[in-house]
């Protein structure tokens, strides 16, 4: 599983960031369904945002000025699945939100050191504001999309198998502890370790297959 993106200001900017949102969309007859997106992209969304050298408060804005422009743009019809697909179109709407934060970081940060002695000083400040639009950006959003799937998937798949199935795929498949490891700290047999491993790795990519031919 993905971790939850590190960092002591994370846990208060979600919150912020749902709460901003969710009051934006105002009346919105379908508020309760972007609440839902909110929760499923929220991360993805995140953490491509800081893989791509943002700080926390810029990302939570990425976050927010990509799901309300979502938002807004399917609920105008602007969304066309025929054109390419939705994997592809949240990646640019939340290329072009991260590119806003470069530029108004670069602005800020100008304005910052505008008239300042030191040209040399101020040039360097500019040029480690990293750009977005670099061929990185790609593999950031598939690396992160995949895993996010995975993650949800997951979610999925714990609801539908035993607890102690999922305990036994978790040690073994996800955490790789050895066969023989979990044996002895869960007191099972070899047998129920591939047992519980086939098992819900069956559902698992079952699940994995349903969220990849899901429009959202």
């Amino acid at each position: 599983m993905s971790a939850e993106p590190k960092g002591p200001d994370f846990s208060e900017a979600y919150q912020n960031t749902r709460k901003s949102l969710i009051e934006r969309l105002g009346d919105w007859e379908d508020k309760g369904s972007w609440a839902e997106f909110y929760k499923t992209y929220e991360r993805l969304i995140f953490s491509v945002a800081l893989k791509s050298g943002l700080r926390h408060e810029e990302a939570s804005d990425v976050v927010q000025e990509t799901i309300f422009r979502v938002a807004q743009q399917q609920k105008e019809g602007k969304y066309d699945p025929e054109k390419g697909s939705f994997k592809a179109w949240l990646m640019n709407q939340a290329r072009w939100r991260i590119n806003d934060q470069f530029r108004k970081r670069k602005k800020d940060t100008a304005m910052m050191d505008f008239g300042s002695p030191d040209d040399s000083r101020r040039t360097d400040v500019l040029d480690r504001c990293e750009d977005p639009d670099g061929p990185d950006i790609e593999k950031v959003w598939n690396k992160e999309w995949h895993q996010s799937l995975t993650d949800r998937a997951l979610a999925a798949t714990k609801q539908l198998v035993a607890p102690k199935q999922f305990q036994i795929y978790d040690c073994y498949v996800i955490k790789e502890w050895s066969a023989f490891k979990v044996k002895e700290e869960l007191g099972i047999s070899i047998a129920q370790v591939y047992l519980a491993k086939n098992r819900v790795g069956g559902i698992l990519k079952k699940e994995l297959e349903k969220l990849e031919h899901k429009p959202f």
